[in-house]
């Protein structure tokens, strides 16, 4: 199976379009997008429709650019799936997700964050491969040193070390783009905007 995930799009459809050639070029099975796709709710025009045209099954959270209920619109309007306390099999790999982050105007409480992603597991918990995907990153990780504005998530911390995914896509720092590390069994990839191509 083969993803391309990336997130903070903010409202770049130019971007939006790149990266849905990218996925066609990569010959990807599913596109996961990592919150903030619009800047502060003024540009959902244009961001799913690139992938949707190509045909490519499409995944998304909210950021915390986007309110939840813009996520949903986004998600039904194109017929993707919008992750945020929800779960998804695709193949053999269960994904499991929460949107929001904990500080800003979609801001999530640490233990709803917890409660959102445990809930969302609930659906997978079976399957042999586990993808969690958020928008925030972990608290206690490398990507929490780019930044002095935006904390890790102590409530993703927690559900990794809970549910020990085999991987965490996430995004929101964009100083930390790119980066990857382990903790504990799971990797932890920070997409950014220009998208990472993840063959499992």
């Amino acid at each position: 199976m083969r993803i391309l995930a990336a997130g903070d799009i903010h409202g770049d459809t130019g971007l939006a379009k790149r990266l849905a050639e990218k996925a066609e070029k990569e010959k990807v099975d599913l596109v996961v997008l990592c919150g903030d796709l619009t800047s502060f709710e003024r540009s959902t025009k244009g961001i799913i429709g690139p992938f949707v045209k190509r045909n490519q099954k499409v995944v998304l959270i909210p950021g915390n650019h986007e309110s939840f209920a813009t996520a949903d619109f986004l998600a039904e309007l194109y017929g993707a799936t919008n992750l945020h306390g929800y779960s998804i099999k695709a193949k053999d790999v269960g994904l499991f997700g929460c949107g929001g982050a904990n500080i800003g105007i979609n801001q999530l409480r640490e233990d709803e964050i917890y409660k959102v992603l445990s809930y969302g597991y609930g659906g997978i918990r079976d399957m042999k491969r586990k993808i969690m995907v958020t928008h925030v990153h972990p608290s206690e990780s490398i990507m929490e040193k780019f930044t002095s504005f935006f904390p890790g998530s102590k409530g993703v911390r927690k559900a990794i070390d809970t549910f020990k995914p085999d991987i965490l896509l996430c995004s929101h720092v964009h100083e930390a783009e790119g980066i990857e590390e382990k903790i504990g069994r799971t990797r932890v990839i920070n997409v950014g905007k220009e998208g990472k191509v993840i063959d499992l």
